[in-house]
């Protein structure tokens, strides 16, 4: 037999009964703190951000170079052999118009993220990030763009170094 709302209808709860104390709660500040590890792929690859360099694992196997980088060849199941310094240039292969920001603010002008193949690395093999110093009308699949880095003081090794990538 199961039992309907009407059954058992509940009873909302107002300011006042939290006020006067006739529900029990706590409340707490909790500790909240993490530690993420980036491994080694990802971890060289973020160090590499910081000098200003862009790198990938190649597997000789299957000869792909891969950015960003990993240390398993998913197409082979195998380690990867070694790692390769890349061009920080590249070709758009995606794109998008955003008028949201990734905070979910509107903006008037489009922020516009691609997906940008990696020049050195394997077919498809890329990055998203940001383009900007072209109007959103310019941008096109097959553009060729370049990284915009941060100066050296302001790299903190994250892909936020890279700035934006711009039109070649």
């Amino acid at each position: 037999m199961t039992a309907s709302i009407k059954e058992f209808p509940g009873m909302a709860l107002s300011r006042k009964d939290f006020e006067e104390g006739r529900v029990l709660f706590t409340t707490w500040d909790p500790n909240a703190r993490y530690a993420w590890e980036a491994g080694v792929a990802i971890g060289r690859y973020l160090a590499e951000l910081k000098n200003g360099r862009l790198i990938g694992r190649k597997c000789r196997k299957c000869r792909r170079i891969m950015v960003p980088p990993r240390m398993f060849c998913e197409h082979c199941f195998r380690p990867t052999d070694e790692w390769v310094y890349l061009e920080d240039t590249g070709t758009v292969i995606s794109y998008s118009l955003c008028y949201v920001t990734w905070d979910v603010k509107r903006v008037k002008e489009p922020i516009i993220p691609a997906i940008i193949e990696i020049d050195g690395a394997s077919k498809g093999m890329g990055i998203m990030h940001l383009l900007d110093e072209v109007e959103p009308d310019e941008v096109k699949i097959g553009m060729r763009v370049k990284a915009l880095w941060k100066s050296p003081e302001e790299r903190e090794g994250a892909i936020t170094d890279i700035r934006y990538f711009k039109p070649l």
